[in-house]
């Protein structure tokens, strides 16, 4: 089998705005970062934020009706208080395992997820006796929701050099002395049969590339088909033609738009006022000091143009090469005492056809210690945000930082060693994010 895995151009650096690089543009005003024109990327979005009908294909499971319906907050690519259900059980191994959830009175039975769509086209006037919807069965113990995720800027995430994460990773284990290790996940990329790519997107960085995240999240989260996920998660209901996302007289299919609109987002500004204050400055400097940077990395730097990722199937453009951005995130896999249970499920994300081929591989990946493990989420735009961490369940930035434990417990007692105007400090510089 042939894997794919970038080559090394450039490493991550805790830099300074002086750096030789241009900083990435941000900005919350629907315009391009450069990568389209603005017309070309206003298309794009209406696309994003279109929403789909039973013609088009939506369902029969599903949880959205577009895309903006989840990344809306303050403008369509962003965050939303949107979350998901995800589900499962340990077998008797202690090794997860996905639900089996009966729908239509026991006669189909959906496996392989570990998502649980909140909502169902049936029944309908067309299937009147027709109940599809999914419940979880009392057998699942192991539950969770996930917020939705900001999507904006993730065109820089995704020109990042894999070597430059895989770097990143090592660095942390070595400098924190094994207490803070960033865990890599190689993963499929789906558009490029057979090959990998360091995971970066979804919670659980089940995704290295964008298009593949778009596939994945047309299928699972609205019942949309695709050429990259042609098959239903279950045909009850279902009367629109497989894959229901066909190509256009552009030759470009739904989701080539989404990505394309995704990577010509601009990163999430910070609040400007706020970002220039003594106390914000101030609270940056601690939040270096006690090593909350460590995970949520300042600044990362992009792959060059020309630079070919995904397998080769993409080719950084301008715009998005050799370009400094500042997440305050490190996009890896880390253990910080909040993590749900919840396994990746690799048929689910990839789909079928990748699964069979390259089942023997995913098989032989440590996807099982990640099971208690979630992405650093990035803290850019953050001040957006009513509900925190993963799950929601934190409502204020105190609540989050207190609850980090596992790798983050010793930043987390450096924080609560710090005087109450040092602590007031650091909020105030997540409220400038």
């Amino acid at each position: 089998m042939k894997l794919f895995i970038a080559a090394a151009v450039v490493t991550f650096a805790l830099v300074s705005a002086s750096t030789q690089f241009p900083d990435a543009p941000t900005g919350f005003d629907n315009k391009s970062n450069g990568m389209v024109d603005d017309a070309t990327h206003q298309a794009d979005q209406m696309k994003f934020d279109e929403v789909e009908q039973l013609s088009d294909g939506l369902g029969p499971l599903y949880n959205a009706q577009s895309c903006r319906e989840c990344h809306q907050s303050p403008v369509s690519g962003a965050s939303s208080q949107v979350t998901e259900l995800r589900v499962g059980h340990n077998g008797p191994d202690g090794r997860f395992r996905t639900p089996d959830i009966p729908i239509a009175h026991g006669s189909e039975v959906i496996t392989g997820r570990s998502l649980v769509n909140d909502r169902a086209i049936c029944p309908n006037g067309a299937f009147p006796d027709k109940d599809i919807q999914e419940r979880v069965p009392q057998t699942e113990n192991i539950r969770t929701l996930r917020l939705s995720l900001n999507l904006l800027g993730d065109g820089f995430v995704e020109a990042i050099a894999d070597q430059t994460l895989v770097d990143l990773a090592k660095q942390q284990c070595k400098s924190s002395h094994g207490k803070i290790c960033g865990q890599v996940l190689h993963v499929p990329i789906v558009e490029a049969p057979s090959q990998m790519g360091v995971g970066r997107f979804g919670w659980k960085d089940q995704h290295a590339s964008l298009l593949s995240f778009a596939a994945d999240a047309y299928l699972n989260e609205m019942g949309i088909t695709n050429r990259l996920q042609p098959n239903e998660v279950t045909n009850l209901c279902n009367t629109v033609s497989e894959p229901n996302d066909t190509p256009g007289p552009d030759g470009l299919s739904d989701i080539d738009r989404f990505a394309r609109f995704i990577r010509a987002t601009k990163a999430p500004a910070r609040d400007a006022q706020l970002a220039t204050g003594a106390a914000a400055k101030r609270g940056l400097g601690l939040f270096a000091k006690i090593g909350c940077v460590t995970c949520h990395v300042e600044t990362l730097t992009t792959a060059p143009a020309g630079t070919k990722i995904n397998g080769g199937t993409f080719t950084i453009p301008p715009a998005l090469g050799s370009a400094t951005f500042h997440p305050y995130g490190d996009f890896l896999m880390h253990d910080v005492g909040t993590g749900d249970g919840i396994l990746q499920a690799t048929r689910e994300h990839y789909g079928h056809l990748v699964f069979q081929r390259m089942s023997g591989y995913l098989a032989k990946q440590d996807f099982e210690s990640s099971r208690n493990k979630i992405r650093t989420a990035p803290l850019w735009g953050v001040r957006l945000r009513t509900r925190l961490m993963h799950d929601g369940a934190s409502l204020t930035f105190l609540d989050a930082i207190t609850r980090h434990r596992g790798e983050a417990a010793h930043v987390v007692q450096q924080f609560e060693k710090l005087k109450r105007y040092d602590q007031e400090a650091i909020i105030e510089f997540l409220k400038s994010l």
